[in-house]
């Protein structure tokens, strides 16, 4: 049975609003935001044959290349008192979470990770998202010993107030995953975009 519900997702409309600089960042911080050659993967260059789903397994540790990205001990984020969805703390700016009112890695549907681009205390887990490309791996390791690895097909950067609600986290036919931080100029010590990146999965293994 899935265990997400349209009904939580429409509530993680204003959820990544926490996923700034909070109370301002240092002055060198660059601008986050994403190469303008980001877009979508031309029709054909996405994963070629769809991947057997894997069963429920927690994710422990997502590696993203790409962007130096090998965070261990994977949060586990639920919804605040408001409805909308946790964050990382900003002591905690050097992990990733996982929305886990949603499926985990692997399962069919989308899975949502979250981290923080920078903080008050500066930069923080995906401070060098805007060096992903189309094409690079994400690998998740889950608690039951398996790594499930991700190609990213699609990289938006997009303002909060406009955030897809339905694209990110709308049911789909076949396992995705979807990592979201912030971005965009410095407005009043906070950035005012989101960026999101999209990768399907391409294979599993043996971590």
């Amino acid at each position: 049975m899935r265990r997400r519900t349209l009904t939580a997702a429409v509530l993680l409309v204003a959820a990544l609003t926490g996923c700034s600089a909070q109370g301002g960042t240092t002055a060198d911080t660059p601008p986050a935001r994403i190469a303008e050659s980001a877009a979508p993967a031309p029709t054909g260059t996405a994963s070629a044959a769809p991947v057997k789903p894997l069963a429920r397994s927690l994710p422990v540790r997502v590696q993203l290349p790409a962007a130096a990205v090998d965070a261990r001990g994977v949060l586990d984020l639920g919804l605040n008192a408001d409805g909308t969805v946790e964050v990382p703390s900003v002591a905690q700016a050097d992990r990733i979470g996982w929305y886990g009112k949603g499926v985990t890695p692997g399962e069919t549907g989308p899975a949502v990770l979250i981290g923080h681009f920078d903080t008050a205390r500066g930069p923080a887990v995906l401070k060098d998202v805007s060096k992903v490309r189309v094409g690079d791996e994400i690998t998740v390791t889950r608690a039951d010993g398996t790594a499930a690895v991700f190609r990213v097909r699609e990289l938006q950067q997009v303002d909060k107030d406009a955030f897809p609600t339905e694209k990110v986290y709308g049911d789909t036919r076949r396992p995705e995953l979807r990592v979201i931080t912030c971005g965009g100029e410095l407005v009043d010590g906070h950035r005012p975009d989101n960026i999101i990146l999209y990768a399907d999965l391409v294979t599993a293994r043996p971590a």
